[in-house]
């Protein structure tokens, strides 16, 4: 455990940030990885895979909810040095991500079909996104395991061992993509197929490795089955907090299926090119939602300590170094935006439409670290529903105007991406606004977010 309620804020942040960013680039290298292999099969394989992994925003989206409330609620309990609480809370989001991941497998599997057939823009590609979901759902499945026991460390201020198991179970997905994707070594290459098992595969590792961890090496938090025995006051103190921010990751599910929908009608290399874009554009907002998830502990742990001063600190600094982050990657976008997309594939009109994509969203990096770093804050003052309003706008200042604006006549792609700068931006705005007035309300005395009673 790691007591952040005292030193540096801007030391905390980095502490935390730089091995939850190497950790979340190892998880998307998961979806690199198996877009590499999968590219040589073709575009359909590409814009399958590109929209079935969409499909992980709902899972994110769950799992977004277990992780916001254990990570929230442990680092208010370190903060006020509440053992007992962090410690209940930990083996209540265990309880919820084992429901998770059955509901997962019931629901997913029989609506893989539809889901497919709504986005594809062809029977190839809705043929490969069902091959590569079937064999990737239950590696979505494992992840509310992994997520509990990640989320549960960074709310005692430990970063570094989820760090090291996402990178050892990239090293087993590269190790297996080839294998089973390409057929290198077996003969028996499973194309998109081979891409998901790879996937689910390493993931399964991960849960072990860090089950491993608990049982062998954490102290501060452990495994208790009795503490584990479904409490609902405890599901809804989690729940209260990380259901409207596993909103927001739904609403980015509902923008990614959107665009997907309006684009099918420019063919599968549009829906590929947008898959690369997409792909690489998520591996770039990396450092902006690390420093993102490591606000949320470092203020929690403060917010629980009732230091509001260290709190709105924790949110200048992060902010300062956010935007510093994002604005370079701006530039290098805007300077040569094909560049990373032909690292997957050498189709020109594929490049065309990553790189054009890249230029024009990158003008949004800074607004969307802003929001990054708001949705942070709101996490550890342990009221996330502001963040959820704020991303709710985009229905209003992107879904809407992108539909009306798909059915008029010269229609092209790049208005979809300036739609999106400009909705983005107004969230970042909103997201400012609803953060200072949630700030001006609070006193250190209202910051303490005291459990309910609780039994053993």
């Amino acid at each position: 455990m790691q007591d952040m309620t005292k030193g540096s804020i801007t030391q905390h942040l980095i502490r935390m940030a730089v091995p939850i960013m190497i950790g979340m680039l190892f998880q998307t290298l998961y979806f690199l990885v198996d877009l590499y292999f999968v590219a040589r099969i073709g575009d359909a394989a590409i814009a399958g895979v590109g929209a079935g992994g969409n499909l992980m925003f709902v899972v994110m989206a769950a799992t977004q909810v277990l992780a916001v409330g254990t990570t929230t609620l442990i680092a208010q309990a370190v903060g006020r040095k509440d053992h007992a609480d962090a410690n209940l809370v930990f083996n209540q989001s265990l309880a919820i991500a084992a429901i998770c991941a059955l509901a997962t497998i019931l629901v997913g599997y029989p609506a893989v079909g539809a889901y497919m057939h709504t986005l594809g823009a062809d029977a190839a590609t809705q043929t490969a996104g069902i091959d590569y979901l079937n064999w990737y759902l239950p590696g979505l499945a494992l992840q509310f395991a992994l997520v509990a026991m990640g989320s549960a460390l960074r709310g005692t201020g430990l970063a570094q061992p989820g760090m090291i198991v996402q990178v050892i179970t990239v090293v087993i997905n590269v190790v297996l993509a080839p294998m089973l994707i390409a057929g290198w070594g077996t003969g028996h290459p499973l194309g998109v197929a081979g891409a998901g098992l790879a996937s689910t595969i390493a993931i399964a590792c991960g849960v072990v490795m860090l089950a491993l961890y608990f049982v062998k090496l954490e102290k501060f938090v452990r495994f208790d089955a009795v503490l584990a025995a479904p409490q609902p006051a405890q599901w809804n103190r989690i729940l209260r907090i990380g259901l409207p921010a596993g909103g927001e990751f739904a609403l980015m599910f509902v923008y990614m299926a959107l665009i997907y929908a309006v684009i099918r009608d420019f063919g599968a290399s549009a829906q590929a090119g947008f898959g690369v874009g997409g792909r690489i554009m998520q591996a770039i907002f990396l450092p902006a939602m690390a420093l993102a998830f490591a606000t949320s502990p470092v203020a929690g742990q403060n917010v629980g300590a009732g230091l509001l001063d260290r709190v709105r600190a924790t949110f200048r600094s992060s902010i300062a170094i956010g935007s510093a982050i994002m604005l370079a990657l701006t530039l290098i976008c805007q300077i040569e935006p094909d560049w990373f997309a032909r690292g997957f594939t050498q189709d020109a009109a594929v490049i065309a439409v990553a790189a054009e994509f890249l230029k024009y969203i990158s003008w949004n990096f800074v607004a969307q670290g802003v929001v990054f770093t708001c949705s942070g804050m709101f996490q550890a003052l342990g009221n996330t529903v502001p963040a959820l309003l704020s991303s709710a706008s985009r229905l209003l200042t992107f879904a809407v105007p992108v539909l009306w604006w798909s059915r008029q006549p010269g229609f092209e792609l790049h208005h979809v991406w300036m739609i999106s700068i400009t909705s983005v931006t107004l969230q970042a705005l909103v997201s400012l606004w609803l953060l200072r007035a949630q700030l001006q309300r609070r006193a250190p005395t209202q910051l303490l977010n005291q459990p309910a009673n609780v039994t053993a």
